[in-house]
């Protein structure tokens, strides 16, 4: 028995939460997948996962076994990377991701340009409303916008953006503009429920801070989609600088109590922090951290 080709079948059905879900990504017979499984639970002589008719659950061994697992083939893929060069020339596959509408602005064309500029790494961007796990989804590098928990994280920072409250002029004409935090709560309002997005809007900043709880005639999970309500005279819309910065300037929007707006969120670009840095990592980094760092509005 294989125990590495056994471990990435494993990887594989957890990660995809099938048998079949490791079966296409591996592109390896139905039966072949569960053998395989089956012969590592043999040879370790413990179960290793429960088969459901939904999905795969893990034993209490099994979570240990892929904890396990996952950083051996990391070892092994990382020793491979070295043998083949990659430290030192810049080549292989990058993992990106960002917030989806920041990502759409300003994380993609700077790809764009990186791509052009090293012709042997491939990149894959994820832009999504969700903190993605660098590790587990085994991400080389993020842009996260807000405080950063503490971690062994390597971050640097790009700049910073704001919340920000507006309403097209339409809606303020029919409803006019609120004067004070408190008047927020008595207006139609949309609420952006994305990664960052709550009912709970702050304004002010240190001892002068308020908050104020509003009732969303509309949530949606776009930020875009957001926009377009607003814009549309459906309601209030609090989102980030960046996000409102082209309504705002086309005359769509109006930006409301902009005397009490909250302390800017900081954006950083960080990786994992990894020992030995991958030049193609590296170059990354030094390519697009003054990029991006140009491309952040310092509107706030």
């Amino acid at each position: 028995m294989d125990r590495f080709d056994a471990m990435r079948t494993l990887l594989a059905a957890i990660e995809g939460g099938s048998l079949t879900a490791a079966s296409r990504a591996l592109g390896m017979p139905l039966a072949t997948v569960s053998r395989k499984i089956s012969d590592l639970e043999s040879h370790l002589g413990t179960r290793l996962v429960v088969r459901t008719t939904r999905r795969l659950q893990l034993t209490e061994a099994g979570a240990h076994y892929v904890a396990s697992a996952r950083r051996i083939l990391d070892d092994v893929e990382e020793a491979e990377r070295l043998a083949m060069g990659e430290y030192r020339a810049p080549r292989g596959h990058l993992t990106i991701t960002a917030p989806l509408m920041f990502g759409r602005l300003h994380v993609e064309p700077v790809v764009r340009e990186f791509l052009q500029a090293y012709p042997e790494i491939d990149v894959r961007l994820v832009l999504a409303d969700y903190v993605v796990n660098l590790i587990d989804d085994r991400v080389d590098a993020a842009v996260r916008i807000g405080a950063l928990p503490d971690s062994t994280m390597v971050a640097t920072r790009l700049g910073e953006v704001v919340w920000r409250v507006c309403a097209s002029p339409a809606y303020i004409a029919a409803r006019g503009a609120p004067i004070a935090p408190e008047d927020v709560s008595q207006h139609d309002c949309v609420l952006f429920d994305g990664i960052y997005g709550t009912n709970v809007w702050r304004f002010g900043r240190g001892k002068d801070a308020q908050a104020v709880t509003v009732k969303p005639r509309l949530s949606v999970n776009s930020a875009e989609a957001a926009i377009a309500s607003a814009c549309g005279a459906l309601g209030i819309i609090r989102l980030l600088s960046y996000q409102v910065r082209e309504a705002i300037e086309a005359g769509q929007l109006v930006r409301l109590l902009g005397a009490l707006e909250p302390e800017p969120s900081p954006v950083h670009l960080v990786h994992t922090g990894q020992a030995i840095l991958p030049l193609k990592l590296r170059a990354f980094w030094d390519f697009a951290a003054p990029r991006l760092r140009a491309r952040i509005p310092q509107d706030t």
